[in-house]
């Protein structure tokens, strides 16, 4: 009996210990977030909000459009027809079909869930960054920013996000299908003009996605 009494009680001692471990991350955890939070939700000028969110929206499409191969080929048709009436078709890359980019757009802005607001702590500059990287890990730029408070649960962001995509969708499809280069200044400081500087080259492009600065 005072085995199994001892067995009992060395094993209660084990889980209690267990979840103390757990209750002391999860207290971390809150700690760490709550220190990241503005105190107060502030007053975001929408103009530079919409700068970020276009920056970040085209950053995406990048990314998607990146991972497909170059070599897939996509066949498409036109108006025209050949000697014996059938219509003409050619091969394009699947990255640079209209077709693709479209469908593409049409569910880019989903990814805006996963962004914050946030502001970097060495100059105050407004932000909207991913939580996560691509590869799933908590993105490591959230210890350099104060991340605000929204009381819409960012879903602003996904708004101006498909707000931008509905009034611009045929620019941006061209670009894109034209595989020019700089196309976040091209897009989000030239075409839309929703931006009025424009990103350094070695930042417009494909990165990790981590984060659009302004």
């Amino acid at each position: 009996m005072k085995f199994v009494y001892y067995i009992q009680n060395h094993s209660s001692r084990i889980n209690f210990r267990f979840k103390m471990r757990i209750l002391i991350v999860l207290i971390a955890v809150i700690v760490f977030v709550a220190d990241n939070i503005q105190a107060q939700e502030e007053d975001i000028d929408a103009r530079e909000l919409q700068c970020a969110v276009c920056r970040s929206t085209i950053e995406e499409v990048e990314n998607v459009l990146a991972k497909i191969n170059p070599s897939q080929d996509i066949e498409i048709g036109n108006f025209r027809l050949d000697a014996n009436g059938d219509m003409i078709k050619k091969k394009v890359p699947l990255a640079k079909s209209e077709v693709h980019i479209s469908d593409v757009l049409d569910n880019i802005c989903e990814k805006m869930s996963d962004y914050v607001r946030a502001r970097y702590k060495s100059t105050g500059e407004l932000t909207i960054l991913n939580l996560m990287t691509p590869s799933g890990k908590m993105n490591p730029e959230i210890s350099n920013v104060d991340i605000i408070q929204d009381g819409d649960l960012n879903k602003s962001l996904k708004f101006y996000c498909e707000e931008i995509v509905e009034e611009h969708e045929e620019p941006i499809i061209e670009i894109f299908r034209k595989g020019e280069s700089n196309v976040i200044n091209k897009i989000c400081t030239e075409s839309t003009k929703l931006c009025s500087d424009e990103l350094p080259s070695d930042d417009d492009g494909i990165n990790d996605n981590e984060h659009t600065e302004l």
